[in-house]
């Protein structure tokens, strides 16, 4: 399965879900989605949520994360952009080029407002689930490789000027 056809998955979950910012919702949706599916394409699937995951591997978008959900572990990070494919391609892809653009998002300025986190574990098992559903097996050993870049240097999250210099419309709505 290509990108065109997963982020297609996603878009329908997305309308399908009772709440299209929920990522666990959107998950089960693209799980049954994709179940649908014939075992390849499944395979293939899991193959595209690595590799969007290795895309959105980035510096600016982990402080990003570190902002919005007030700190960011390894795993967070994971999560965070797990929630980032739940919202679609267009929100991914925005993302990815100018992370401060999440600034815009209602969700993350209602997670400003009320300190909320973003996070959405659930993406990442999708095609696990989906092929389990689908054949009754796991996906098998192997059949998918992560490759991720390696990351620019960090700056230090916790300054609060590098941080409003880098990202200065999310750090005026996490850090005032």
């Amino acid at each position: 399965m290509d990108r065109e056809r997963f982020w297609q998955v996603v878009e329908v979950a997305r309308a399908q879900a009772p709440g299209p910012d929920d990522a666990e919702g959107v998950a089960g949706l693209v799980s049954a989605g994709l179940a649908a599916r014939p075992a390849g394409d499944i395979v293939a699937a899991e193959q595209t949520l690595w590799d969007l995951m290795a895309d959105s591997y980035t510096t600016p978008l982990w402080a990003a994360a570190y902002l919005i959900n007030g700190g960011c572990s390894d795993d967070g990070f994971d999560y965070f952009r797990g929630w980032l494919i739940a919202q679609g391609r267009e929100v991914f892809e925005r993302a990815v080029a100018d992370p401060d653009a999440l600034a815009d998002l209602p969700v993350v300025r209602a997670c400003a407002a009320d300190g909320g986190f973003l996070e959405g574990e659930e993406i990442l098992g999708v095609a696990w689930n989906a092929h389990l559903a689908a054949t009754g097996e796991r996906i098998p050993q192997g059949a998918c490789t992560i490759r991720y870049p390696a990351p620019a240097p960090a700056w230090d999250f916790d300054d609060a000027g590098e941080m409003a210099r880098r990202l200065p419309r999310l750090a005026g709505l996490f850090l005032e």
